[in-house]
C-alpha cells in the first residue's frame, strides 16, 4: 500500500509517517516507481506506537516494541528490551502518583485551615465565597 492509504488505515497523517521513517521506526521501502510501499506490518507497527503513545511513552520509548516487532515476536512486549521500558514507566508513574498525593495532602491542609478560619471574602465586591 501507498503511504497515503497506510496514514488513513492508520489514523494518522502522512507527514507523520514520513517523520517515524526519518526516526527509524518504519521502515523506508521503495517502489519501482519510487513510491514508498508499505504492508501489513508496518501497519501493526504503526498501531503498537500509536497504543503506546496514548498510554503517554514517548516516542522513542517505542523503539524496544517496535524493535520486537521486526524481530518477528507476536507481541511488542515479548521482548526484554520492552519489558525494561515498561518496568521504567511504571517506576516513573509510581513517582508522578506519589508527588500528586502530596500535593492533595497539602491542598486538604489548606483547605480545612481555611474552613476554620473566617470565611474569605470575594475580592471583586466583599462578598462571602
Amino acid at each position: 500500500m501507498r503511504i497515503g492509504e497506510l496514514a488513513a488505515r492508520a489514523g494518522t497523517t502522512t507527514r507523520t509517517l514520513r517523520y517515524y521513517e526519518s526516526r527509524g521506526l518504519l521502515p523506508a521501502r521503495r517502489g519501482d516507481n519510487g513510491y514508498r510501499t508499505y504492508d501489513e506490518s508496518d501497519l501493526r507497527l504503526l498501531r503498537q506506537i500509536r497504543t503506546l503513545q496514548d498510554f503517554g511513552f514517548d516516542l522513542e520509548e517505542t523503539r524496544p516494541f517496535v524493535e520486537c516487532l521486526r524481530a518477528g515476536h507476536p507481541e511488542g512486549d515479548s521482548c526484554p528490551a520492552s519489558l525494561a521500558v515498561y518496568r521504567r514507566k511504571l517506576a516513573e508513574l509510581d513517582a508522578l502518583i506519589a508527588e500528586l498525593r502530596a500535593v492533595r495532602a497539602q491542598i486538604g491542609v489548606r483547605l480545612a485551615a481555611m474552613s476554620e478560619a473566617e470565611p474569605p471574602l470575594c475580592e471583586l465586591g466583599g462578598q462571602e465565597l
